[in-house]
């Protein structure tokens, strides 16, 4: 088997097979493939595309280039979730200590952020002492006695995804659908979970900017998680304006902990109990998406959904003082008031500028040395369809550097229109897909 046989192969628009598809995985990963040779099939996969039983081998040959994480010592059926990134995006730590408190084990190895989409760790580690690296042992014995672990991949996770990705991104081959969704999936599958939810977000702050391709994407990566033997069905979700209020990794965990508590932003809570009733679904925890709201609602009533965050930090060696006193988390030296300088409605609220915007102020990486200020960020007081009058508040930024705050002030003057009210009220769930079909709102 030559790897320009394959090239010419896909190249001329023929389906590669399984064989050759493992072949060409294996080489790579191990080096025996150069970088030009790759590039050139990349591109031929970007241009002809791959079908469904490609892409699902795709994936399988990257999952089995590495490490497969085995969750069966973690008692009852294990949950996952994953979003496709946003800004302003806490679901998994309100969704993980809900499901978790219903008897559920909710099991996630997350990947740190980069850009302007905040990391599921780095916010974690606002707390003093959180540990995000455990090792299988732990994570079981955690998980089972909890039902709740959120920590970190290990390095040996889809090693050839790893590697492939690093190579789309500096040969404009990102953007296909076969490659994006084996991307995401062959790392979720790598681990044991036995159902997942994905969120895949649509709009400004999102990767997926269109409905049409969001559908594709759900569908690929339902289409795969299904053809693996997982329960996959994936919500879409909207990611035009930042999800809640807080956007900043020590203000967004704030903000989780009191969306656990029943205060939090309506946005933020209504679309965890969505994603979160159909897990209690998947999990044959309840018969319905209904019974389930009904018991996450009671949840969160109850304190239970709280206490379990307050679990997830302790078990993972993070401060629970600065759970039990939200003014122990790291804080800014400056908080600077953005004005409104007219009346009105905000029309638009673009998430990926202030995703931007925090990122300028330190709250995310810029590559993945770069340092993160736990403190910084911006809290959105009106958000699109909210009223707005001539010198009231739209946003605080939250910041050690005053400089700084003050371009991150300038820029979000111009990121919030403001103008009359939209005529379609802003929707927050636009779908959801399954092994069934697709489902559209």
């Amino acid at each position: 088997m030559r790897i320009y046989d394959i090239i010419k192969k896909k190249r001329d628009k023929e389906e590669l097979t399984t064989e050759e598809i493992n072949f060409i995985v294996e080489k790579y990963t191990n080096g025996e493939i150069p970088d030009y040779q790759m590039s050139a099939l990349l591109m031929a996969i970007y241009f002809n595309k791959m079908n469904k039983r490609e892409t699902l081998d795709l994936t399988k040959a990257m999952i089995n280039s590495g490490d497969i994480v085995d969750l069966s010592g973690i008692n009852g059926i294990k949950v996952d979730k994953h979003s496709t990134g946003g800004v302003g995006d806490t679901v998994t730590l309100i969704v993980g200590p809900m499901v978790a408190a219903c008897g559920v084990p909710f099991v996630k190895m997350s990947g740190r952020g980069l850009g302007h989409t905040g990391g599921t760790l780095d916010k974690l580690e606002s707390f003093r002492g959180f540990r995000v690296e455990l090792d299988d042992e732990e994570l079981i014995n955690n998980a089972n006695q909890t039902n709740i672990c959120i920590c970190s991949q290990t390095a040996n996770i889809a090693p050839a995804d790893k590697k492939l990705y690093a190579l789309r991104d500096v040969t404009a081959t990102v953007e296909n659908l076969s490659l994006i969704a084996s991307s995401i999936m062959s790392k979720k599958l790598a681990i044991g979970s036995n159902a997942i939810i994905l969120d895949v977000k649509i709009g400004s702050g999102a990767f997926m900017k269109k409905l049409d391709d969001a559908i594709e994407l759900a569908k690929a990566m339902v289409d795969i998680g299904q053809g693996y033997g997982r329960e996959t069905i994936a919500v879409i979700s909207n990611m035009d304006e930042p999800l809640g209020r807080a956007v900043g990794n020590a203000l967004e965990v704030k903000e989780a902990i009191e969306t656990l508590q029943g205060n939090g932003p309506e946005d933020l809570l209504q679309l965890s109990l969505f994603i979160g009733s159909k897990l209690l679904v998947l999990a044959k925890r309840v018969e319905t998406e209904i019974e389930g709201r009904e018991l996450l609602e009671q949840i969160i009533k109850s304190g239970a959904a709280y206490d379990k965050f307050k679990e997830l930090v302790k078990y993972q060696e993070g401060d629970i003082s600065q759970v039990e006193n939200l003014n122990l988390l790291p804080k800014s030296e400056y908080i600077i008031q953005v004005k409104s300088t007219k009346s009105g409605y905000v029309k638009s609220l673009n998430a990926e500028e202030i995703g931007q915007c925090a990122l300028l102020l330190g709250a995310g990486r810029e590559n993945m040395e770069s340092t993160i200020d736990y403190s910084s960020g911006i809290i959105l007081v009106k958000k699109v369809d909210d009223k707005v009058e001539i010198d009231e508040t739209l946003a605080e930024i939250h910041c050690n550097d005053m400089e700084l705050g003050k371009e991150v002030e300038k820029r979000l003057q111009n990121i919030y229109v403001i103008g009359t009210r939209n005529e379609e009220p802003k929707k927050l769930i636009y779908g959801l897909v399954t092994k069934d079909g697709v489902e559209l709102y």
